[in-house]
């Protein structure tokens, strides 16, 4: 399913826009409780503010807080932005440090963000447990735990720690695109094959297919076809 999800997903990556760990760790704060894509319609003029951790440390917060108030929870995420920059100026000279223990000591930043930023900005690999990774890898039943820590191990014992990043962008491109939380598009599915939960959702793949979102999409539903109607296997060497 990994090796499939794979070739669904050749150009899956991080949808948070960011170009130094510390945007980075900023944008996944603000993407608590909020889509990416909002996300990164507020952060281009954050950023632009916003450049090193002594400026969050220093920031007006009635200022800080009006610029994120389109991501919601603005208050809270404030107090963890400006308490971040001002661990980071602290602790760590400023700089986003590259360990999950040390980051997970800083404001707003638990173990999913902590792997969010080893992943994505500094190549160490990591798993992110969103509630789309969770939802899929409980419903293909590659785990039965709830807890987001457990969860991440249960899963890292059955990948290879190299794929762990990407298979994370991989299983969320597939959660947000094909198997939605209420009506998975299972009949526009390619891994319906490997999938034990394959016909809970939309069956019929005309009706499917109309359920399946993303710039992929053509894509996915071409894979799916194949796989419907010529017995394709996505992943495995000879089809």
């Amino acid at each position: 399913m990994v090796r499939a999800l794979a070739e669904g997903y050749p150009d899956a990556h991080c949808e948070l826009d960011f170009t130094t760990p510390l945007e980075l760790a900023v944008a996944t704060i603000l993407s608590a409780q909020c889509t990416d894509v909002r996300v990164n319609l507020t952060t281009p003029a954050l950023f632009a503010k916003y450049r090193s951790a002594a400026d969050y440390a220093g920031a007006d917060r009635t200022e800080l807080e009006e610029m994120i108030r389109p991501t919601g929870f603005y208050r809270n995420k404030t107090s963890s932005l400006m308490g971040l920059g001002a661990a980071l100026v602290e602790r760590f000279d400023g700089e986003v440090p590259a360990r999950l223990d040390e980051l997970v000591t800083l404001p707003g930043i638990g173990r999913k963000t902590a792997n969010v930023i080893l992943g994505n900005a500094f190549g160490v690999p990591g798993i992110t447990v969103d509630t789309h990774f969770g939802r899929l890898v409980r419903r293909w039943e590659w785990t039965a735990e709830d807890d987001p820590v457990k969860v991440e191990h249960a899963v890292g014992a059955i990948i290879p720690r190299k794929d762990w990043t990407m298979a994370s962008h991989w299983i969320i491109f597939h959660g947000r695109r094909v198997c939605h939380a209420r009506k998975p598009a299972c009949g526009a599915c390619f891994l319906a094959p490997d999938c034990p939960a394959s016909g809970t959702g939309e069956v019929d793949p005309v009706k499917a297919a109309k359920l399946v979102k993303g710039e992929e999409a053509e894509h996915l539903l071409a894979l799916a076809e194949r796989v419907r109607d010529e017995g394709y296997r996505p992943g495995k060497s000879g089809g």
